[in-house]
């Protein structure tokens, strides 16, 4: 691994002191349910049915899993030759329900699935009663509220992308699904506790979604022993040193926004561009794949635009290692789980000053953010980066260190099972919905010595 020398300064947008709080310790392996309807954490990601969303229950099931708890992560199963259960190492898994065909189904198309999912899940949670159910997505938001109406158990939910903003977004207005927007407003009035993983997400929630709800901010993390400065990366991967090396990673979908990305290009008179990510021809991502490779045509950089196609998330570090910047040019993103990743390899980073990236990019200390759909504003922040090679790699060395100190899933792992402990000590003592009276270390030793006293109970 490359170390790097001591950052001259500090990043900022730290997040709060209170979650450094020590993890209690917990009394046994308690089983935990993440539904995640049409992520399933156990599929290749880089193509349009498996991306952040998918990474993040995985990544989060395992740290879980390795900071003592049981997980078992439900998803939907969409192939017949698929497993029905898959097997992540000690006490963590993903088990795929059967809910309509079982066959690909654009998430669009998928609402009239959900009571299968539903049906299918309680059969599950009455072998085991799960005593908390992580919901991911709004749609498996919806399975939670049914299924709240039936079963007794601690309910969290992780958004992922907020069609309230969504839709501000002017290609996504015609998309608009009020369906959608009741469900997420009923998913933060009803579950226990909401997770905002960004200080931007978490002021949507309360200015465009509800006034109600509990709502945690604890950020998505990242894992350090995959995403690593590598110095061979080019050599290992061929890549010649001559050019400098503009890296995007992530589907084809419009709100992405390669386009922008390819027209800022135009505007850069040196670098060569390497697009990370997977098409199926038969699927909307193949479709945005063929136009943006017209794009590219139209613009006449056809030698200098490589289309590397779906790359295993275990190899990705080399692709971010081997990058002078990865660009994250979003219009939309909660988030940006492509961005820390770069980080902790050691890359600046360009982003949209939008969403969750106003929090992971610290401008001008880990990477630059510019206003998104903006070509020129972004072939300029390109090209600052290629002209000062040395603050560029003062910028990377800045976002090591920051996704080191913040973006760790196991960091992430025990804020996550700190506020699961406190969820279950709030329903042993009565106070369902009271976190609050929880957040602080007197009422936090009490669970501790609560749960520590009978661990059984968690599960009744």
């Amino acid at each position: 691994m490359q170390s790097f020398p001591a950052s001259t300064r500090k990043a900022k947008n730290t997040l709060p002191r209170a979650f450094a709080a020590p993890q209690p310790q917990i009394p046994a392996r308690q089983p935990i349910a993440l539904i995640s309807v049409h992520g399933d954490p156990a599929a290749a990601v880089g193509h349009e049915s498996a991306g952040g969303q998918n990474i993040y229950v995985r990544q989060l099931g395992e740290a879980l899993a390795a900071a003592g708890w049981h997980v078992d992560m439900f998803t939907r199963k969409v192939n017949p030759e698929d497993a029905d259960v898959v097997e992540h190492g000690s006490h963590c898994r993903t088990i795929r329900l059967e809910a309509g065909p079982v066959t690909y189904i654009p998430r669009e198309h998928l609402f009239d699935t959900l009571p299968d999912f539903v049906e299918a899940f309680k059969r599950y949670h009455t072998k085991v009663g799960y005593p908390l159910v992580h919901t991911n997505y709004w749609l498996s938001g919806w399975v939670g509220c049914q299924l709240r109406q039936e079963l007794h158990f601690q309910w969290l939910h992780t958004y992922h992308s907020l069609g309230v903003v969504k839709y501000q977004v002017a290609s996504e207005q015609a998309n608009r699904d009020d369906t959608r927007l009741r469900v997420e407003a009923d998913i933060l009035e009803q579950a226990d506790c909401v997770i905002a993983t960004s200080p931007q997400e978490e002021a949507y929630l309360r200015s465009l979604v509800s006034r109600l709800g509990h709502i945690r901010l604890i950020p998505c993390g990242t894992d350090l022993s995959l995403f690593y400065p590598q110095p061979d990366a080019r050599r290992r991967l061929q890549i010649p040193h001559q050019e400098p090396l503009i890296l995007y990673v992530g589907r084809f979908d419009r709100r992405k926004g390669l386009e922008t990305l390819v027209a800022a290009l135009a505007q850069v008179p040196r670098g060569q561009l390497l697009i990370v990510g997977g098409s199926d021809p038969q699927r909307s991502d193949g479709a945005e794949r063929c136009r943006i490779e017209g794009l590219v045509q139209a613009y006449g950089l056809g030698d200098r635009v490589t289309f590397v196609g779906q790359v295993a998330h275990e190899d990705l570090g080399a692709y971010y290692s081997a990058a002078d910047v990865c660009v994250v040019p979003s219009y939309y993103e909660p988030f940006g789980l492509v961005a820390i990743e770069a980080m902790a390899c050691g890359t600046p980073v360009i982003a949209s000053a939008v969403g969750g990236l106003q929090f992971t990019v610290v401008p001008e200390e880990t990477g630059l953010l510019v206003p998104p759909e903006d070509a020129t504003a972004l072939a300029a922040a390109i090209q600052r980066l290629i002209d000062a090679p040395q603050w560029a790699q003062m910028l990377g060395a800045n976002g090591r260190e920051r996704v080191a100190a913040q973006f760790d899933w196991q960091a992430i792992a025990l804020q996550m099972g700190a506020l699961y402990r406190q969820l279950f000590a709030a329903s042993l003592m009565g106070m369902s919905g009271c976190l609050t009276a929880l957040a602080n270390t007197d009422m936090l030793a009490s669970m501790d010595a609560l749960l520590n006293n009978s661990p059984a109970s968690l599960a009744s």
